[in-house]
């Protein structure tokens, strides 16, 4: 089936209610110019009440290795999700089973340039100047198309519960990601509009990873090996 990530979560209120309608993931936002910006302090509050199974993700928009670790360290994320121009050099500094990367929609279909990121899944999102992701506006679904034929793909942009039906038919994606869609203002949810969003979805019967969002071995044992390395270097520069 297809699973489905709810992002910009804000408050603990729309968390929980995500998670009674079925949810697999939440996206906490970690870039301070998005209008669904949350301090890590709020978010570790809101992620230690979540049931184990809920995959909790850290979105990330071009920033310092240091901020994704401590950031990782302190409110305990399954995932990492970088949205903004990140290279694949580092990239490559969190191990691929932790890793959704956005892909830049300048990058269009070009497969040789995707390889390049190691990553378990590939978000195919919208942009505007000076937004990454959260626009509103419905992403490239033939790229995405492309994409999904290699990789996971993880569609984004622009979805709702009126939509997300022809979205899912079209694309096949292995999860589905909503933000905006689901939203009464920036950062708020309209959780009769998460509550539908999910039944359409569920309703679809869609074929999907519904391991993609999982604490399998593998990610457990990447999740230990990133967490020992920031220690390992705590201790270096202390």
């Amino acid at each position: 089936m297809t699973t489905i990530k709810i992002c910009g979560i804000t408050n603990p209120k729309d968390a929980f209610a995500a998670c009674d309608y079925g949810a697999e993931a939440l996206g906490f936002i970690f870039f301070e110019p998005s209008p669904r910006h949350i301090n890590p302090m709020e978010a570790k509050k809101i992620i230690q009440r979540l049931p184990r199974d809920i995959a909790k993700i850290g979105v990330f928009v071009n920033p310092e290795i240091s901020l994704i670790r401590n950031i990782w360290e302190h409110c305990r994320l399954d995932f990492i999700q970088l949205s903004g121009d990140e290279t694949p050099d580092f990239c490559s500094q969190i191990p691929a089973p932790l890793l959704f990367k956005a892909v830049p929609p300048a990058m269009g279909e070009n497969l040789s340039a995707i390889d390049s990121y190691k990553a378990r899944a590939f978000l195919i999102d919208s942009r505007e100047q000076g937004k990454f992701g959260g626009t509103g506006k419905l992403s490239n679904w033939e790229q995405a198309m492309v994409i999904g034929r290699k990789h996971p793909v993880i569609l984004a942009g622009g979805l709702n519960p009126e939509n997300v039906g022809t979205a899912i038919a079209a694309v096949s994606p292995e999860a589905v990601d909503v933000s905006s869609g689901v939203e009464i203002s920036p950062g708020k949810k309209d959780l009769q509009k998460v509550q539908r969003f999910i039944e359409k979805v569920r309703s679809m019967g869609a074929k999907g990873d519904n391991r993609i969002f999982n604490r399998d071995k593998s990610l457990s044992e990447a999740g230990e090996k990133f967490s020992e390395r920031i220690k390992d270097e705590t201790k270096s520069a202390g």
